[in-house]
């Protein structure tokens, strides 16, 4: 039995659900999203909850997607209540960002500019080495938020790049010589 998967997921007030062939829509205050639902996964709703389970759940594989199917509504109801984010940061000497519009602009060592277009859906703010990614669809923001650390990924003698915020890069020690 999948202990996620059997878990129902509570739909606020605010927020409207519901099935057609095979396509699951959330809508709420914050936008509208829909996802495909994965074969051999039943999803009802019922009263002010989405209960989601399988066909077989002795077998392995529905098992996953049952705890997978489940988890991704659970996200997408969050989604539109709430909003995820993201923030990176930026070290280096002459390393900064910017934004105008839909573009970031980063300077993170090379000889050029590096624009970087958000897609629809996601916006950003800037604060000093602090970029902020925000937006309804976790997966977009997780895959956005990559993309950019992607540009400069941190480097492990001087820590110099752009990582998630908070995230530890273990230091190497720098080579020296013999005496």
């Amino acid at each position: 039995m999948s202990r996620i998967g059997k878990q129902p997921v509570n739909i606020p007030e605010n927020v409207q659900v519901k099935i057609e062939s095979g396509v699951i829509y959330v809508d709420g205050p914050k936008g509208k999203l829909n996802q495909n639902l994965v074969p051999n996964v039943n999803v009802e709703i019922k009263e002010s909850q989405i209960i989601v389970s399988v066909d077989n759940p002795k077998n392995k594989e529905q098992r996953a997607k049952w705890g997978l199917q489940r988890s991704l509504i659970n996200n997408m109801v969050i989604g539109v209540t709430n909003t995820f984010e993201k923030k990176l940061e930026i070290n280096g000497v002459g390393y900064k960002a910017s934004i105008s519009g839909q573009k970031l602009t980063i300077l993170a060592g090379y000889s050029h500019p590096v624009d970087y277009d958000l897609p629809e859906g996601i916006s950003g703010s800037v604060e000093k080495n602090l970029i902020t990614i925000v937006g309804i669809d976790k997966q977009l923001v997780g895959t956005v938020a990559d993309k950019i650390r992607k540009i400069r990924k941190p480097e492990p003698y001087k820590g110099k790049g752009i990582r998630y915020f908070g995230e530890v890069v273990r230091r190497k020690e720098g080579k020296t010589s013999k005496s």
